[in-house]
């Protein structure tokens, strides 16, 4: 159960960083309607999209998992993507701007890209959905961390429910992005933006907590080694 809590913690802590980096995608759905209704059918479809897409990723980490099944990893995974995420707040944008992605991956973005430009100019409900699960395969630092809390969890079923949990936890704030585009102003967006660095460093925290097995509920709760997924709370 802890797991699955840390996953919806990582969601809504995180969602912050979503708002910045994919909320240009849901202020920019082509809606029919600007009526309450309608906003609502879309945020259902596009999130809809994005939590298919997250479950998919958690049935095939998930078996990943399986084959690396360790207290050890399971610690391990959760500290390495605490450091990376801390890290990618304080490295100057200028390093990390000079990472470049293969030419595999660049295509790949690039047609993800293209494909969402696309279905952004179509005026049809139905495309909203794919909106949502071409959105759900773009790069995000936030995604890779809930795909390692995945795989952390050594099961297909729980990886890809840990997935779900995780995109329940950015449910609240994406939704709210569909339904209040037309109110959010740029100003308050480019606040949104400022704050992003802290929520980053908030969830790197938060997984090297975990990862530490302090024995404290839901925040770092002691991993049973002999069954490293299934963790215990302190008695």
């Amino acid at each position: 159960m802890e797991l699955f809590v840390t996953a919806v913690t990582i969601g809504l802590v995180g969602s912050f960083h979503c708002i910045g980096m994919c909320g240009p995608i849901a202020f920019a759905l082509p809606i029919k309607s600007n009526t309450l209704y309608h906003r609502i059918i879309s945020g259902v479809l596009y999130n809809s999209g994005r939590l298919t897409t997250y479950i998919l990723f958690g049935l095939l980490f998930g078996i990943i998992g399986q084959g690396i099944s360790t207290a050890s990893t399971q610690q391990t995974i959760s500290i390495i993507l605490g450091v990376i995420f801390i890290l990618s707040v304080i490295i100057p944008k200028s390093i990390i701007n000079k990472i470049s992605p293969t030419n595999t991956i660049g295509f790949y973005i690039s047609k993800v890209k293209n494909g969402l430009g696309k279905l952004l100019k179509s005026s049809s409900t139905s495309n909203l959905l794919l909106i949502g699960l071409l959105n759900g395969l773009l790069p995000c630092g936030l995604v890779y961390a809930a795909i390692g809390g995945s795989i952390a969890t050594g099961n297909t079923t729980d990886g890809a429910l840990f997935m779900l949990a995780f995109g329940l936890g950015t449910l609240p704030m994406m939704f709210s992005a569909v339904l209040l585009s037309n109110f959010i102003s740029l100003k308050f967006r480019n606040r949104i933006r400022k704050v992003i660095p802290v929520f980053i460093v908030l969830l790197g925290c938060l997984f090297i907590v975990r990862g530490l097995n302090l024995n404290i509920p839901y925040l770092s709760p002691k991993i049973n080694v002999e069954r490293p997924f299934i963790q215990d709370c302190a008695n």
